[in-house]
């Protein structure tokens, strides 16, 4: 384990080691906003390998192995899933585990909104099987199971031959970690998040009530998260794309919702709504949303 100022520079760290000119990275699409930029800073292209709707946006074993080519060298996965709180299931994990196994690939497994899996949801991690040890690196931080973003700390776990193949590169990107910020996170971890909690419940109940208001003849579907602090909206129905009514929807009714194209070409008709403010402005959104969506009878 190493430790580094947040998830971000846990990705970069782990490209810059993993991969370099030449090499292929493949990536679930929708995807977090900075994946692409870590791994192209290491002259590595990213491979985009989309993430069905249909299968609540889980990546499927199928679609990576077709994806998979000479050049690869790594998977890069996030569960739970940021847009679009997707978790892989033990089954899924088993399935990309065995193409990785199959091509000779790392996973590299991005673990941050672990802690805000919603109730009745199982988390499971790549680090859990024993079949994928030797292959398998996982990045995370406090930064939202603590509602600490600003501390900036976070880590990587991998086998001990990659940490230590690591170590150098860590050193000369930082000359190590604040010690008394490692320390603390140490503490924090051990102690366990007072916030998580509400967290998780709160963002659960705004995400079915926000799908609730939307499905109520305004012609939005709501992809029901399954963890962290977002929605993903399908406004297919408006006859537009997500960054065009996005935009239509910030100039006439003074809601800001995340156009989907942003995050790949997958939800090129979607929109991301944040579930961190408080109820009542939230509804408001919505009402405002449905109302802006809806299609006369």
């Amino acid at each position: 384990m190493i430790c580094l100022p947040g998830t971000q520079t846990a990705l970069f760290a782990v490209m810059a080691a993993l991969v370099e000119a030449g090499d292929e990275v493949l990536v679930g699409d929708p995807m977090y906003a900075t994946y692409e930029g870590v791994i192209r800073a290491t002259g590595a292209g990213m491979v985009p390998v989309p993430l069905d709707p249909a299968r609540g946006f889980c990546m499927d074993a199928d679609d990576l192995a077709a994806r998979v080519g000479p050049r690869s060298r790594a998977i890069l996965l996030n569960t739970p899933h940021n847009p679009t709180g997707a978790v892989l299931t033990e089954s899924d994990i088993a399935a990309i585990g065995a193409v990785a196994r199959a091509h000779d690939l790392w996973i590299v497994v991005d673990e941050v909104y672990e802690d805000l899996v919603f109730d009745g949801v199982r988390f499971v991690s790549p680090l859990a099987d024993p079949a994928l040890a030797d292959r398998v690196i996982a990045v995370s931080s406090i930064s939202k199971s603590h509602a600490a973003p600003g501390l900036r700390s976070g880590w990587c776990i991998g086998p001990q031959a990659f940490i230590e193949a690591l170590l150098p590169l860590a050193e000369v990107m930082l000359f190590g970690n604040q010690p008394f910020i490692a320390d603390a996170t140490e503490a924090a971890i051990r102690r366990g998040s007072e916030v998580a909690v509400g967290m998780r419940q709160r963002y659960a109940a705004r995400a079915a009530a926000l799908a609730n208001t939307l499905e109520s003849g305004s012609g939005l579907r709501v992809h029901r998260p399954q963890a962290g602090m977002f929605a993903m909206v399908d406004v297919s129905a408006t006859g537009m794309s997500g960054a065009a009514w996005a935009d239509d929807l910030l100039a006439e009714r003074g809601v800001a919702v995340m156009p989907g194209a942003a995050f790949g070409e997958t939800l090129e008709l979607w929109v991301r709504v944040a579930l961190t403010v408080d109820d009542s402005r939230l509804m408001e959104a919505a009402a405002r949303m449905a109302a802006h969506a809806r299609i006369p009878a």
